[in-house]
């Protein structure tokens, strides 16, 4: 067994103000489930915080390309760093975000190292890019796109290092039924499945084949991002975005199970959660209970 260990990344940095004059809860989430005893309940060892700079626009306009552009890039290699260190050390490493621009620093991390996959569990697939839209801004819905080399220079060839991830090397899970970036993944081959999929197929059978294939020997390992509005809001409503049409918990944990037991996952990423918007703690206690089951020995 190897251990688990730890890590905060309360980076906000990648999304729009829900209101003016405010920034986004999703910062808290590692203190929130940090609360609920996520590090007891998982057995693992601390990891410790890796602290993002403020999160200031500025005088950013639409426009003028991915906001807080320096200071992600700056945070990246800071948790790329940390991120690197665990996985040389065989550990596997939990990143409670956080927004989903923090996936940008494992990915980098792992490029350091290797050739990795990614299995994205996530309600939409983050892959907005200078190609397909006009509305370029926040990297938290754009991270995918970024880490297989699509956007500002500035932020896909950290290091020299771009793609962090190639396109077949991606699996993106839990996206809603008509997605309209499906047609774009079909002609970059970009594996994917929506939820109607997931529920025709079973969660649980398309994972186990799917971790599969992210074992093949030309591949060092692989990443697990999970965003927490993959699942319905009728359970978790405190996401930035919430969209109808979602995983619910049973669904999740079938899903998450066969990726985090593969012995070539190093690593998983856990975003979006905002405890601003869960007054009763309801959702965060869903969430935490999810992954803490993913991990429990049968």
């Amino acid at each position: 067994m190897r251990n688990i260990v730890l890590v905060d990344a309360p980076s906000n940095l990648g999304l729009r103000p829900p209101a003016p004059g405010t920034v986004p809860g999703c910062y808290k989430l590692a203190g929130a489930l940090r609360e609920r005893g996520i590090l007891r309940r998982l057995g693992a060892f601390e990891g410790g915080v890796v602290v993002p700079p403020r999160y200031d626009r500025g005088d950013w306009q639409e426009g003028d390309g991915v906001f807080n552009a320096a200071a992600i890039a700056s945070y990246t290699r800071k948790l790329a760093d940390r991120i690197e260190h665990h996985v040389r050390g065989e550990d596997f490493v939990v990143v409670l975000g956080g927004d989903c621009s923090i996936q940008l620093g494992a990915a980098l991390a792992l490029r350091r190292i290797g050739r990795y996959g990614i299995a994205s569990i996530d309600g939409s697939a983050d892959f907005r890019h200078p190609g397909n839209s006009d509305r370029i801004g926040a990297a938290g819905g754009e991270e995918l796109a970024l880490a297989t080399g699509r956007g500002q220079e500035d932020l896909t060839d950290l290091e020299g290092l771009r793609p962090y991830v190639r396109d077949e090397d991606v699996c993106i899970f839990g996206i809603r039924d008509g997605d309209e970036d499906r047609a774009e993944f079909t002609t970059l081959k970009i594996a994917n499945a929506t939820v109607g999929e997931l529920r025709k197929w079973g969660e649980e059978n398309i994972a186990r084949a799917v971790a599969q294939t992210l074992e093949e020997p030309e591949l060092d390992g692989f990443w697990v991002h999970l965003d927490a509005d993959v699942l319905d809001p009728s359970v978790m409503p405190a996401v930035d975005s919430p969209d109808p049409g979602g995983l619910f918990a049973e669904e999740l944990l079938a899903l998450l199970r066969p990726f985090v037991r593969s012995p070539r996952c190093v690593g998983l990423n856990v975003t979006i959660y905002d405890p601003d918007l869960d007054p009763d703690g309801k959702a965060g206690d869903l969430l935490t209970d999810v992954i803490v089951e993913a991990f429990a020995q049968s």
